[in-house]
């Protein structure tokens, strides 16, 4: 499977020849600056929450593409309202077939309000099981003893948590998440974007080699095969 990481929280993965962007915010992030929003292609869009650093560029790349927007209900009822009707909703706990594989929403412990203010419902993770490998992806969260739960629905060939600390688990909390999930591989997202969530980097991958993990912080628009 490659994933192409896009700065902040956003990357995106291809399934069964399927393209699937997560929490897109790109127009607005200066470390991205170099990368163009027109150029992304995907046939999904997967909603953490509803904060706009996960959904800044989803409108205009869903206008564009015409891809399906997953997200929570209130999410999805928002962007109805901005004119995005290609959109499936889902919440914590549910689960669909989609035609490149299978999608669990989880829990994420974080608070989700909408770039207008209004009301953003549940932040989510997201298991994907499928035919070329399984993943989690969390969104934001502090590190929560729900996930403990996910290896008994699926066995994970990576997962995708955040480590910046400050909004999010911390990296200390991000190794002791990935012990919980019995994953060994794990992709750093929400880091390095704003002051509150700088890291050092090469101490961030010393603590998860130290804990027997591989800790991958692909550049901004760089793809790599998990």
């Amino acid at each position: 499977m490659k994933l192409t990481y896009y700065g902040h929280s956003c990357f995106q993965v291809s399934i069964k020849g399927k393209k699937i962007l997560f929490d897109p915010f790109i127009t607005y992030n200066e470390l991205a600056k170099d990368v163009s929003v027109d150029s992304i292609e995907t046939d999904y869009i997967f909603l953490s929450h509803g904060h706009v650093d996960h959904i800044a560029d989803c409108i205009s790349i869903a206008q564009r593409t015409g891809c399906q927007v997953v997200a929570n209900w209130e999410i999805h009822e928002w962007l109805n309202k901005k004119g995005i009707s290609n959109t499936h909703p889902m919440n914590t706990g549910g689960k669909w077939n989609f035609d490149f594989g299978k999608v669990k929403c989880v829990v994420a412990q974080h608070s989700s309000g909408l770039p207008d203010g209004s009301y953003g419902g549940n932040p989510m993770g997201f298991i994907f099981t499928s035919e070329e490998g399984n993943f989690y992806y969390s969104g934001d969260t502090a590190l929560t003893l729900d996930m403990q739960l996910i290896p008994s629905w699926a066995k994970l060939d990576f997962s995708v948590l955040p480590i910046g600390d400050n909004f999010t688990m911390d990296v200390s909390d991000a190794v002791r998440a990935a012990d919980f999930l019995q994953c060994k591989k794990i992709v750093g997202v929400h880091y390095n974007t704003f002051g509150f969530i700088k890291i050092d980097m090469a101490a961030a991958t010393t603590a998860f080699a130290t804990a027997g993990k591989t800790l991958l912080l692909p550049a901004i628009a760089e793809t790599i095969d998990l």
